[in-house]
């Protein structure tokens, strides 16, 4: 998230990243490290920026601790349904081990929380990555999740751009839709219809 980071930094956001040993700890336990990382913020309003499963630690935060001081949330190429690629991936050889306790994640939440704060979704549509390597992913997709895993109930606005699940994360272009959401709670169409970017409508 370092480079993501510096993109929102350079747009005027004091940004933090969070790092958690995703294949090591449960969901609960992520969320319960989150929310100790947001009690050291001073910051009286805090919009959090999650990519993948990022997204559903997020997610997760927001049901078990509450939505105090949260501002605005966009979540980048975030499974909420689950996700087809990393299921073929658990039963491949040692697939199991290279997902270690996110495993269960991957077949989808029991349920899919709805915040009540101002939630924004981005996708990607250029399928370049795991997804690709071992199947081919069904409709429009980021190389690992597709479309349809990224619907949250209650997202305020989704917009699909033409990166992958892990380019996302580099590119200027997303950085500057994230600044869009946050700033004013929803993405920046006028600069999307410029650039030929395919897109869904708010919801």
């Amino acid at each position: 998230m370092q480079g993501l980071r510096l993109l929102l930094a350079q747009r005027g956001y004091a940004a933090y990243a969070f790092g958690y040993p995703s294949t090591a700890h449960s969901l609960d336990e992520h969320a319960r490290r989150l929310a100790a990382r947001i009690n050291e913020v001073r910051e009286p309003v805090i919009h959090l920026v999650g990519h993948s499963l990022g997204g559903l630690v997020i997610l997760r935060y927001l049901r078990n601790h509450g939505e105090r001081r949260v501002g605005r949330i966009v979540l980048l190429g975030t499974p909420a349904h689950g996700c087809t690629a990393a299921r073929r991936l658990e039963n491949m050889a040692a697939g199991g081990w290279l997902l270690g306790a996110s495993r269960d994640i991957w077949h989808g939440l029991p349920e899919v929380f709805r915040p009540r704060c101002e939630l924004g979704v981005i996708a990607g549509c250029r399928p370049w990555g795991l997804g690709r390597l071992m199947l081919r992913l069904a409709g429009t997709n980021d190389g690992v999740v597709r479309l349809d895993e990224t619907e949250v109930p209650g997202m305020r606005d989704r917009i699909v751009l033409p990166v992958s699940h892990s380019g996302m994360l580099l590119s200027a272009r997303v950085a500057r839709q994230v600044a869009a959401f946050l700033a004013r709670g929803a993405f920046d169409r006028t600069a999307a219809a410029r650039r030929g970017v395919f897109e869904r409508g708010r919801h």
